[in-house]
């Protein structure tokens, strides 16, 4: 396996749980891939995912081994999903319990708000029933179950309409503005603009309303968790060292040439990287033929990544935090056109605050700012600017104020993932087929897989893992046919 992102990683777990022999390189220092940390004063910062949804798709990847993930790893349930802050003085938290939702959104925007609020949930839940089986669970979309299940749940329909928006489809379920932005963040989860992204994106929500967890010690404790697993069960990891090619002979897979002038040889390799790469060229003309263009084009969405650590002052912090542009056209706009916004909206993680209890000493943050993959000129006093002279007219501040190498641009992850463009979410999600367009576990090339974001069915942990479980049953099943 190339890369020990979680697709790797939950695909090493399932394979050597059956038997197969498996040998995983990755070119990082540690597991985890985008799940990584950086070091602060106060200990590592996660600079990857800190979201946990769909705590089942881990639940079955620890079962499939033999034992249960809460006995390798402490989960948190946090019954505030998130807290929102608007730069008109308007807060709103959103809760795991929806009628705690619902009476927050009353008490926030009236009762309108809250009727406005229970009916898209509604929408959200039945999109995520006719996707869930047919589209996310399974190998390849099964366009006839989903329309099927499309037609049993009418709440759905509207959402379904050729051409309809995010945007749009908010604009119809909501009549406070603040509420359609809120919302319309979803897109930005798996690397999108809700302008042009799908409208059937209204399911993450649900995705995120069946409950948010928070892995005791930080989300890499996750790839730790499950890179040791997979060792338990035979696997073997190799880090600091990079796939120079995949080697094939006759239209099926050979062997890995690796950076240090080991030849590995194969009957299977599983690339967990961004499909980017292989389209690139990156691993040699034979994986660059797996794959068509448009398996990686167009490409997602980047982020500025601020992590450190530092004594916050002002507002009262959640785990997860959304500062609020004041106008969605004046952040998405210039993304849309490869330019930094020019008024973006923040994400905070205060690591720290997974319980009640507030540290009494520096606490640690990631701030995200959604970006275009491609970099700027200037992008990293633009950033610095961006950021802390917007959250400061929250009222939030920092001591000390994070150095500059505490922050990733889209330029860093371009270097950190090479083949991404910077991307982070793989393919891009615009376009009503887009999530059609990915591609799936087996490539045109015999022997070649895929897993990880950027493959089917998409961006996020819980849905890597998925595509971590469709390779690995590919891999298995056609080793059993040979």
């Amino acid at each position: 396996m190339i890369g020990a992102g979680i697709g790797g990683l939950c695909a090493a777990v399932r394979l050597a749980a059956k038997g197969a022999d498996v040998t995983v390189i990755d070119a990082h220092s540690t597991p985890g891939g985008k799940m990584r940390t950086l070091p602060s004063a106060a200990g590592p910062v996660d600079a990857g995912p800190t979201v946990l949804t769909m705590r089942h798709v881990l639940d079955d990847v620890f079962a499939a081994a033999g034992t249960a993930l809460d006995d390798h790893l402490t989960l948190l349930p946090q019954p505030l999903l998130a807290r929102h802050w608007w730069q008109d003085g308007s807060t709103l938290d959103l809760h795991a319990d929806m009628d705690a939702s619902a009476a927050a959104i009353a008490a926030f925007a009236g009762a309108r708000a809250e009727a406005d609020f229970r009916r898209f949930n509604r929408l959200s839940a039945s999109l995520y029933t006719a996707f869930d089986a047919p589209m996310m669970q399974a190998p390849r979309p099964q366009m006839a179950r989903i329309a099927l299940n499309a037609l049993a749940h009418p709440t759905a329909w509207p959402a379904l309409l050729p051409g309809r928006t995010l945007t749009q489809q908010l604009a119809r379920s909501f009549q406070d503005p603040r509420l359609r932005q809120l919302f319309g963040r979803y897109a930005t989860y798996v690397g999108g603009i809700p302008d042009y992204s799908p409208a059937v994106l209204s399911l993450i929500w649900r995705a995120e309303a069946q409950g948010v967890w928070a892995v005791q010690g930080g989300m890499h404790n996750l790839a730790r968790a499950l890179a040791q697993l997979a060792t338990a069960k035979g696997a073997a990891f190799h880090y600091a060292v990079t796939a120079r090619k995949i080697e094939s002979r006759s239209g099926q897979v050979t062997a890995v040439a690796l950076s240090d002038g080991q030849t590995l040889k194969c009957d299977a390799v599983l690339f967990n990287g961004d499909p980017a790469a292989l389209v690139a060229g990156l691993l040699g003309n034979g994986a660059q033929q797996a794959l068509p263009a448009s398996a990686a084009n167009p490409r997602s969405l980047s982020a500025h990544v601020w992590t450190f650590a530092a004594r916050p002052s002002g507002p009262d912090l959640a785990l997860h935090n959304l500062f609020f542009a004041s106008d969605p056209a004046l952040e998405f706009g210039p993304i849309a056109e490869g330019r930094m916004s020019t008024e973006s909206t923040l994400y905070i993680c205060a690591q720290d605050r997974q319980s009640q209890t507030r540290p009494p000493g520096p606490e640690r943050f990631q701030i995200i700012l959604n970006a275009a993959p491609k970099s700027t000129v200037g992008e990293l006093d633009q950033c610095r600017t961006r950021t802390f002279t917007r959250l400061a007219r929250f009222g939030l501040t920092f001591d000390p104020m994070p150095a500059d190498q505490t922050c990733t641009p889209p330029s860093g992850f371009a270097a950190l993932f090479p083949g991404s463009q910077g991307a982070l979410y793989g393919r891009s999600p615009h376009g009503m087929l887009a999530s059609f367009q990915r591609p799936m576990a087996r490539t045109r090339l015999k022997g070649l897989y895929l897993a990880g974001g950027g493959a089917h069915p998409g961006a996020g942990v819980p849905m890597a893992a998925l595509s971590g479980r469709h390779a690995a049953e590919a891999i298995w099943n056609d080793r059993a046919l040979t």
